[in-house]
C-alpha cells in the first residue's frame, strides 16, 4: 500500500508543480495558459482526493494515521485554493498555492524517506 501512496504523492507533486508554470505562461501574455491552469487545477484536485482515499486505506489497513492527516491538510488547502481561484480572490489563491506546492513537496520527501516495509 505504501507503494500506491508513493505513486499518488509523486503524481500529485508533478501536476502541482505544473500549476505555477501555467500561471506564468498566462501572465506572460499567452491566454491559453489560463485554460491550462484551470485544467491543471481539476487534475491536481482529483489526484489530491485520490491520494486522500489511499491514505484512508493505509490508515485502516496499516494503522498509519500521518499520511491521512497530511493528505487531508493538503486537500483542504487545495480545495480552498481551487474556489479562491475561481472567484478571482488572488490575494488568497497565490499564497495558498505556494503553501500547497511546498506541502506536497514535503509529503513527497516524507513518503520516500520512510522504509518500504509492508506487514501481512
Amino acid at each position: 500500500m505504501i507503494k500506491v501512496l508513493r505513486g499518488m504523492v509523486t503524481a500529485h507533486l508533478v501536476v502541482v508543480f505544473g500549476q505555477p508554470v501555467f500561471a506564468g505562461v498566462y501572465l506572460s501574455g499567452d491566454f491559453d495558459g489560463l485554460r491550462l491552469h484551470a485544467l491543471g487545477a481539476d487534475v491536481v484536485t482529483s489526484i489530491g482526493y485520490l491520494q486522500l482515499i489511499v491514505a484512508v486505506v493505509l490508515w485502516i489497513r496499516r494503522r498509519q494515521v500521518w499520511p491521512f492527516l497530511a493528505s487531508l491538510g493538503v486537500v483542504a488547502a487545495e480545495t480552498v485554493q481551487y474556489f479562491a481561484g475561481q472567484d478571482g480572490a488572488l490575494w488568497l489563491h497565490l499564497p495558498l498555492g505556494v503553501v500547497t506546492v511546498a506541502a506536497v513537496a514535503m509529503m513527497f520527501v516524507a513518503v520516500w524517506r520512510r522504509p518500504e516495509v509492508e506487514h501481512a
